[in-house]
């Protein structure tokens, strides 16, 4: 009997052992035969995204200490790209109503055109006012609990045709969200949308249903609505539309009325992501609302903003990827950044777009799927702004002459919007040396796209490395490249 089971076993491990291996259908990244287009931007230049080198890859066995050098590795493969865009404010679509027809259409074309501009595929826009609107407002009459009144008129005049025709050429590849920032007033606690006031709990239930009412009031317009945040900046108690919670509080508003409201109304497929603040933060809101089962069964993703360093401390790029290990199935999307205290001296400070460069490249290593501007377009003071918060845009609009500034934080953005496509998966990216910061994505289509930014003042001469093979690549003092091969 022993004698037979081990028989028995032995054949059984001989044929285990015999069986063909099944082949992945993977197909694998050559660089065999690969031109290397490089593309650059560069300080005080004429270089804006600019085609500068068509190289080719040679061998290369082992590296040397002395050289620069950037290790791409295809076959370790990470997040799926979603995409980048920028906000349409009150702000944005009133300044655009002013430009004329032929830098309106430039405008479009600057961003929404993969070919002629970057390829906007991300819009975010505000429900109710923010500080980005020519004034306070909201879609109902002060004390209609009922929502009775509710109506969108407000942005029929400027937002709604601008978000329209946006989304229309984007197309297919349109990703479009809400947030607010503040309820009506009389649902807080300081009977005020501005300088921060918490929702009072009576009018949780309400709150819900004005998110279901404007998603509705959008479609209905034609305008698919593909996710929300629910609260702009919620620990900020700022001079504009404002509204404090608490991690408990957004948890317990998202699991016990929003989510649930969302649901009961056929908006299960809506994207819901939760905190909408700086990094500093955000591994708390996270563990607070994401350790809950219930909380998390609604939440789509965790959303973040750069404004960290108000503080005077440096951006906190390693919380981005403290959450992303924490919560691997929660997706990460920067939500809001933008330089602050415009001034028009500054219109081509490099160092405006050197901040974009950085935070890109550091927030897509941490796991980030999708990033958002803030407002796309300004107008030559900054605004308009209620409050006078004035800001910098990647383009403003002047409307004493009609003509549209392009200022360096465009083309930093579009070193990545141009060139990754949605679906695109992040791969391993490894500088050998901290002047220079990288990332990789390989899109759908086979190609490869390495986004390289040089933080140092002089020109840095490098090797972009896969396996074996490599190509030298020059690279300007504090310049960016975008290589496709």
């Amino acid at each position: 009997m022993i004698n037979k089971i081990y028989l028995g076993l032995l054949l059984s491990t001989i044929f285990g052992f015999a069986q063909p291996k099944v082949k992945s259908d993977k197909k694998m990244f050559s660089t065999k035969d690969k031109t290397v287009t490089v593309y650059t931007s560069a300080d005080s230049s004429d270089l804006k995204m600019s085609k500068t080198a068509d190289l080719r890859f040679t061998e290369l066995k082992q590296p040397l200490e002395t050289q620069f050098c950037l290790f791409v590795n295809p076959n370790k493969q990470f997040q799926t790209f979603l995409g980048i865009g920028g906000a349409i404010t009150d702000a944005s679509a009133e300044v655009f109503a002013k430009l004329p027809k032929q830098q309106q259409q430039q405008f479009f074309e600057a961003y929404f055109s993969k070919d002629k501009g970057i390829g906007y595929t991300l819009l975010r826009t505000n429900m109710n006012s923010c500080d980005f609107s020519s004034g306070s407002y909201t879609y109902i009459k002060e004390g209609d609990k009922d929502l009775k009144t509710f109506d969108i008129a407000p942005d029929r005049k400027f937002k709604l045709p601008l978000i329209k025709s946006a989304m229309n050429l984007i197309g297919n590849d349109a990703t479009f969200y809400i947030s607010p920032w503040s309820p009506p007033a009389f649902m807080k606690s300081n009977n005020h949308m501005l300088k921060g006031g918490k929702l009072l709990p009576e009018f949780y239930q309400p709150w819900a249903n004005y998110y279901v009412k404007y998603i509705q009031a959008l479609e209905k317009e034609g305008i698919p609505v593909w996710g929300l945040t629910i609260q702009n900046e919620p620990m900020a108690t700022q001079i504009w539309e404002s509204c404090i919670y608490s991690a408990e509080e957004e948890r317990d508003f998202l699991k016990n009325y929003l989510g649930p409201t969302l649901e009961k109304n056929g908006f299960c497929n809506k994207k819901i992501t939760v905190w909408d603040h700086n990094r500093d933060l955000m591994v708390q809101r996270a563990s607070t609302i994401l350790d809950d089962a219930e909380a998390k069964k609604y939440v789509w993703g965790l959303g973040f903003h750069w404004y960290e360093d108000w503080s005077g401390g440096e951006p906190m790029f390693n919380n981005v990827g403290l959450v992303n290990e924490m919560y691997p199935d929660v997706n990460l999307m920067f939500t809001e950044g933008c330089n602050e205290k415009f001034d028009a001296l500054k219109y081509q400070l490099w160092k405006n777009g050197e901040r974009y460069a950085k935070s890109m490249i550091n927030d897509f290593n941490n796991g980030t799927v999708a990033w958002t501007d803030w407002n796309i377009l300004l107008d030559q003071f900054g605004g308009p702004n209620h409050v006078k918060n004035f800001c910098f845009a990647p383009i403003h609009g002047d409307t004493s002459t009609g003509q549209l500034i392009f200022t360096p934080s465009y083309y930093m953005i579009g070193h990545f919007s141009k060139f990754i496509a949605k679906g695109a998966k992040r791969v391993s990216t490894s500088p050998s040396r901290s002047t220079l910061l990288s990332t990789s994505f390989l899109n759908p289509d086979g190609k490869m796209v390495t986004v390289v930014f040089n933080q140092s003042n002089k020109e840095v001469t490098y090797n972009l490395c896969i396996d074996t093979a490599a190509t030298e690549v020059k690279i300007p003092a504090k310049g960016m490249q975008t290589l496709i091969y």
